[in-house]
């Protein structure tokens, strides 16, 4: 049986179409995201599965390896071994040791000094944002925890400021090897060192050894017009420090734009609900609404226009991401019927009614329903 676990989360069918599933997606991360549900750790763990669903079912060959293999598909299910291996090139020990690396932690070691100029680690920040703002573009600050090299051994962990040597049992790969059994290779965190490939033996004392601490760091980020709800901005070098003249990681920053209380989004249209009087819906007038840019958008309203009627205003929507173009504007009119009216207004309204040639319409109407329900119980 075909595995549905994604779409389930998502909520939509598996024949989905690209559209329905990041509309899908917007819809539940809005009502599962932590900052909607402060203390929620069941809300919490239901963002982070869906977000795991979304980043599958949005590129179309990991939704394609998921809707044949399921879960397996995206880490090679369909073939343990991700292709066909050629046997011609090495022993099969060395094969063996590949394997068994990745499943220790992504990657052969590189020989010798393999773990010097570690890379430091990427992190990721959800940025909250106004509609306003996603329609004008603006400057955010945030403010986040990272690590950064220690400046009294300037990232090495040592007291005099200095590279650590090697460390002697690993070679600097940070992992020792036994053999055993014939070809089966086993790999363990080097004793000596504690992985590090190298040996500290006089640590500085103001990080203890570990050439990095702990900070708030507060950046500024440019958001773009036209930024949209699961758009990430990289900014490069902003994650963690790395270690013995490795690189930094980077800062990863999710864009969530929040509800907007007249606009509801959908890419790059905008949708507005505004009512109207009946005198308007049936004589004709204008209306005029707040645009998303601050100014007034005057919306015509047609003679005889009838509830849930949608009109078009080409060009006041949403701009496209990194263009200058933008969406259209559709507003959906809600004739709204006086629930109170004066001796005056009743009077009016009877001169309608007797006036109104459709008003006689309604019996024959009426009379026909009945008979349909009539014949159904017949």
């Amino acid at each position: 049986m075909a595995d549905t676990e994604y779409y389930d989360l998502l909520e939509v069918q598996p024949n989905a179409t690209a559209d329905e599933i990041k509309h899908a997606f917007r819809k539940q991360a809005m009502k599962y995201h932590p900052d909607r549900n402060p203390g929620d750790k069941q809300a919490e763990q239901k963002f982070k599965q869906i977000n795991e669903a979304y980043e599958v079912l949005k590129d179309e060959q990991k939704r394609a390896a998921y809707d044949h293999y399921g879960k397996a598909g995206l880490n090679g299910g369909g073939n343990p071994f991700g292709g066909g291996f050629d046997f011609s090139g090495g022993g099969f020990a060395d094969i063996f040791n590949d394997i068994f690396a990745d499943f220790m932690g992504g990657g052969r070691a590189a020989g010798g000094r393999g773990n010097k100029n570690r890379r430091g680690m990427d992190l990721r920040y959800t940025l909250n944002i106004s509609l306003e703002k996603a329609f004008h573009g603006s400057e955010e600050e945030i403010t986040y925890p990272t690590v950064v090299p220690c400046e009294h051994c300037h990232g090495f962990g040592t007291k005099d400021g200095k590279e650590p040597p090697v460390c002697d049992m690993c070679k600097g790969s940070g992992k020792v090897r036994r053999q055993q059994g014939g070809f089966f290779v086993f790999e363990t965190t080097c004793p000596s060192c504690g992985g590090s490939g190298h040996k500290i033996k006089d640590p500085c004392p103001e990080c203890e050894g570990a050439g990095q601490k702990k900070i708030n760091k507060t950046l500024k980020i440019k958001i773009k017009p036209g930024v949209d709800t699961n758009m990430r901005i990289r900014v490069a070098g902003e994650g963690t420090a790395g270690m013995f003249g490795g690189a930094n990681g980077d800062l990863y920053v999710d864009i969530m734009v929040e509800p907007h209380k007249l606009y509801e989004r959908r890419d790059e249209d905008l949708y507005a609900t505004v009512p109207v009087s009946v005198s308007c819906a049936v004589l004709g007038g204008k209306v005029e609404i707040p645009g998303i840019d601050g100014q007034p958008v005057k919306v015509e309203i047609p003679a005889g226009t009838q509830n849930d009627t949608l009109i078009k205003i080409k060009g006041e929507g949403m701009p496209l991401y990194d263009t200058e173009r933008r969406g259209d504007l559709y507003v959906s009119v809600k004739v709204m019927i006086p629930r109170h009216l004066n001796a005056k207004q009743k009077e009016l309204m009877e001169a309608f009614r007797a006036e109104d040639p459709d008003d006689k319409c309604c019996e024959p109407e009426i009379k026909t329903f009945f008979d349909k329900i009539k014949d159904l119980f017949n």
